[in-house]
């Protein structure tokens, strides 16, 4: 029995033997399947990956590089594409597969990183990493021989000394250093850009500083100025013109108490401003004054409130100031022109001191100058009318110190009987070099009388006498500005109207160049003598820009005899520097027309007094117009002329009532001016005269 039994257990083992050989072969078989197609899948989606390339690189290169890897594992060692590889990687369940491949299978950015005579300690790791991988897995008929073991012997074979990085990652660092390198520069230079430009903008910030604004903190830069550095000073102003309208309004309803109130705080702010044009002007206290205010005219508003009451008030009292400012214009007007024609003391000391020298130290007694230059039609001749010495002498000499050959210049020079010794004796003792000056009396110009000289007939007329010489005038305001300026002396005066005569005056000559006693000459003008004015009597500077000074600025043409015969956008010229060709002049009679559109003006209907309309109109179509870098006008009203434009002309004229010998001068513009005095001269430091 025993027996039996054991030969059952034997033959049970050898059945159970022969069924696990059995089983272990069909898991061998399975194994090896999978792996199979595990490593085809593998190489199927690194294919894939390889064939995707295309969209990131140009195909160009993309064939190049490939040329060039394979040929570089090629010619390095033609066995090295038969290579074996097992590679390990996780698939998307995330477990761990194995896959076999060869050398020529991997794509382009696999690289060497552990050869064994450059990194045994990667060998190693390696080798023990595949070792602990075979004691848990075997494949292939043959357990004995380990995955680990064709590797590592795969790994031991002699392998070619390659670069551990592909050419196609040293091309691609070498370009990102490339192109660092360019952005580097394009950043250097779009600084050095913003320096420069940062600079220039300093730059033209510092020639914009404002230094001459005193009691601001911000006095560098205007852009940071505070706009409200005045709130507190227009508060206060606010606040005593509405005191004022709830003043009348408290009066009206007896509010005595309130009325006292508003009375006394609006003194007080009137005091705590004083002149204060902003608020770092006003006094400390100011602020604290200004709340008091406010809460007064709270208490106003409160029980006297009414718009249409308060509407009305302001209505009245803006009304008024309307009124004030119009008659603070007519007087300032007023004063203007009546400091126009005062001659300051300096200059009434000059001609009285000359006067009596004249005489007492015998000048009067000394011969004329030379007749033959006076008459001599080949030299430059200029015509000055003037009662103003010292404004003549800054003529002459301004244009004696520019002319290149002062010896061929002739200056003829007309006054009145009361400065005739005046003139005579200054030229006398102060000669421009090599020059002739000839001064003559206008009262010996026996030929200008009432019965040819329209004007002189005029000015004998009793309207003219009562236009002029009325006892309410000046001091009468009802007139406006306008009518102030033309009852200045000078439009009176005959030296002004001698301009129109120039035939007459100066028989023998043929051009002439007529100079005011308010320009100064500050280049060379003989070359106005040679200029062609293509028949044209007059040369002049034309002074009309877009709409200004044209005819219907200076003509009345509302009058038929005016808006028939002329254009009212005729362009207007200045009087002052004025080259007239006298043979022209005679041939077209050009007095006769003066005189019959002076005859025709008797009542002033046609224009206002004055020289420069009736010379637009005699010399209408008649005028050449010259460069206006000839002649710039405007230093004697407006102070915002261009300074490049005045240092750069010929001729500057201070027409207007800001003469440079007034102290109503523009300061900017009298060095122009006071460059040509003499203050070394003793009769200008007895009077004195000087600079300042």
């Amino acid at each position: 029995m025993r027996k039996r039994n054991l030969s059952l257990i034997h033959s049970m083992l050898v059945m159970d033997f022969n069924s696990l050989r059995l089983f272990l072969v069909v898991l061998i078989l399975f194994v090896a399947a999978v792996v199979r197609t595990d490593s085809s899948d593998f190489l199927t989606n690194r294919k894939a990956i390889r064939g995707s390339s295309a969209l990131h690189d140009c195909e160009q290169s993309h064939r190049r590089k490939n040329r060039d890897i394979s040929s570089t594992r090629v010619g390095s060692n033609p066995d090295e594409q038969d290579i074996d590889i097992i590679a390990t990687y996780s698939d998307t369940s995330g477990n761990i597969r194995l896959a076999r491949m060869k050398m020529s299978d991997l794509s382009d950015s696999w690289i060497w990183e552990n050869h064994i005579d450059e990194n045994l300690e990667l060998q190693k790791n390696s080798e023990t990493l595949l070792k602990s991988f075979r004691t848990s897995s075997t494949f292939g008929e043959n357990p004995g021989q380990s995955v680990d073991e064709r590797y590592s012997g795969e790994i031991r074979g002699n392998h070619p000394r390659t670069s551990p990085m592909s050419p196609v990652l040293t091309n691609r660092r070498i370009m990102r250093q490339e192109r660092r390198k360019a952005r580097a520069a394009q950043l250097i230079l779009q600084e050095k850009e913003t320096d420069s430009k940062t600079v220039a903008e300093a730059i033209e910030r510092a020639e914009g500083f404002v230094t001459t604004v005193k009691g601001k903190f911000s006095i560098w830069r205007r852009e940071y100025e505070n706009p409200n550095s005045d709130s507190t000073l227009k508060l206060m102003r606010d606040q005593i013109i509405m005191a004022k309208a709830y003043t009348n309004i408290a009066k009206a309803k007896n509010k005595t108490i309130l009325y006292n109130a508003l009375i006394k705080h609006s003194r007080e702010n009137q005091l705590a401003i004083g002149e204060a044009s902003s608020d770092v002007e006003l006094h400390p206290s100011a602020l604290d004054q200004a709340k008091a205010m406010g809460r007064v005219l709270s208490m106003a508003k409160d029980q006297l409130h009414d718009c249409l009451l308060v509407a009305r008030k302001l209505r009245v009292m803006l009304q008024s100031t309307e009124e004030s400012v119009n008659l603070q214009k007519k007087r300032s007007a007023f004063l203007i022109q009546q400091a126009a024609k005062t001659v300051p003391r300096p200059l009434h000391c000059l001609p009285l001191q000359l006067a009596a020298d004249y005489f007492l130290l015998g000048y009067h007694k000394k011969g004329n100058v030379d007749k033959e230059k006076i008459e001599d039609p080949s030299l430059y001749h200029y015509a000055i009318f003037s009662d103003n010495v010292l404004a003549t002498s800054v003529v002459v000499n301004s244009t004696v110190h520019n002319a290149k050959d002062p010896e061929k210049h002739v200056f003829h020079i007309v006054t009145d009987k009361l400065n005739l010794a005046v003139m005579k004796m200054w030229f006398l003792i102060n000669p421009p070099a090599k020059a002739t000056v000839e001064v003559q009396n206008i009262d010996d110009f026996k030929w200008l009388n009432s019965s040819y000289c329209s004007v002189l007939r005029q000015l004998e007329s009793a309207r003219i006498k009562e236009y002029y010489f009325k006892v309410n005038h000046p001091s009468s305001l009802s007139v406006g500005s306008d009518n102030l300026k033309y009852r200045n002396p000078k439009y009176l005066s005959m030296l002004n109207h001698l301009r129109f005569y120039l035939p007459e005056v100066y028989p023998k000559l043929d051009k002439i160049l007529f100079l005011d006693d308010d320009i100064v000459v500050q280049k060379d003008l003989t070359p106005l003598w040679s200029m062609d004015l293509e028949g044209m009597v007059n040369g002049a500077v034309e002074t009309c820009k877009e709409s200004f000074h044209r005819f219907d600025k200076y003509l009345n043409f509302s009058n038929p005899l005016i808006s028939n015969n002329f254009s009212p956008n005729a362009c207007g010229w200045a009087f002052g520097m004025n080259i007239f060709d006298l043979k022209e002049w005679k041939k077209r009679n050009i007095t006769g027309i003066y005189h019959y559109w002076q005859d025709s003006n008797e009542d002033r209907t046609l224009w206002k007094l004055g020289t420069l309309p009736p010379g637009l109109i005699t010399f209408y179509n008649l005028t050449y117009p010259l460069d206006r870098g000839w002649h710039v006008l405007g230093l004697g009203y407006d102070p915002a002329l261009n300074l490049t434009e005045i240092e750069n002309a010929a001729v500057i004229h201070y027409n207007g009532n800001y003469k440079p010998w007034l102290n109503l001068a523009v300061s900017k513009y009298k060095s122009f001016w006071s460059r040509y005095l003499m203050f070394d001269n003793p009769y200008l430091q007895l009077c004195n005269i000087s600079e300042q």
